[in-house]
């Protein structure tokens, strides 16, 4: 189990970045709701690829979602109160994927549009290695929505070990921050780092400390703050990494 503090009060959340993008952003604005998405794509990929059945198609239709999100004027209507930007993107991708199979577009999805920086020459692969053929492809957005969390908060965690100049550490603690395959014992990794057991356990437990911090200022952001009173906000975030960490063990 994750040791960790709570997450700090009322933080920019990642609706914050979808009501900045509304109207006429700024240009940051516009760069953080990029950097938003670019953390967040590869569950929606996901979520297509399973519906598609064809890697072409997913990749075309992931490009063509992200690249209307990012249209001028096509959050304006969004009013989040108290949810969740995991339900939005979700919500978001179903309703594109219908309104795209209704009218049968004859040119590329998306064409003439910016398109953002995704890794596809590696997603079809990591598709292929980690989902199920009869997994719902709800399940499947979510499961991975998890793991891009996680993900988050540990390179998060990599920059400040390597800030630190800790870089090789944190590359021999990794395997200690979540649930997995059977780590090393603390005994090889002391040798390796040239470090007693002792304070090789000291580290890894503060490691896994920050990085349960990391995790839940990672997820906090994803749960609207605005209109609810700190206490149900804090409920409403340890709700949603209990969730997290449910939907990754099933």
């Amino acid at each position: 189990m994750l040791m960790a503090d709570s997450p700090q009060r009322f933080p920019t959340t990642h609706w914050s970045v979808v009501i900045a993008a509304q109207g006429a952003p700024t240009p940051n604005a516009r760069l953080a709701l990029e950097r938003l998405f670019e953390t967040y794509w590869y569950p929606v990929y996901a979520f297509i690829r399973n519906r598609t059945g064809q890697a072409a198609d997913a990749e075309d239709l992931t490009q063509g979602f992200f690249a209307g999100l990012l249209d001028p004027g096509s959050l304006d209507s969004v009013r989040p109160e108290l949810g969740r930007f995991r339900a939005f993107l979700l919500a978001s991708a179903k309703h594109y994927l219908s309104a795209e199979r209704a009218r049968a577009r004859t040119q590329k999805r998306g064409g003439g549009a910016v398109s953002l920086p995704l890794d596809f020459a590696s997603a079809d692969s990591r598709y292929r290695l980690e989902a199920s053929l009869d997994e719902n492809p709800e399940v499947q957005f979510e499961r991975q929505w998890a793991r891009a969390a996680f993900e988050a908060a540990g390179e998060k965690l990599r920059q400040e070990f390597a800030t630190g100049g800790k870089a090789i550490q944190f590359e021999a603690f990794r395997q200690y921050l979540t649930a997995g395959d059977e780590p090393a014992s603390y005994a090889d990794v002391a040798a390796g780092l040239e470090m007693t057991e002792a304070a090789v356990k000291v580290a890894v437990h503060r490691a896994r400390r920050r990085f349960g911090r990391l995790l839940r200022e990672q997820i906090a952001e994803t749960v609207a703050a605005d209109g609810a009173e700190p206490v149900a906000w804090e409920r409403a975030v340890e709700d949603e990494v209990a969730y997290l960490f449910r939907i990754l063990g099933s």
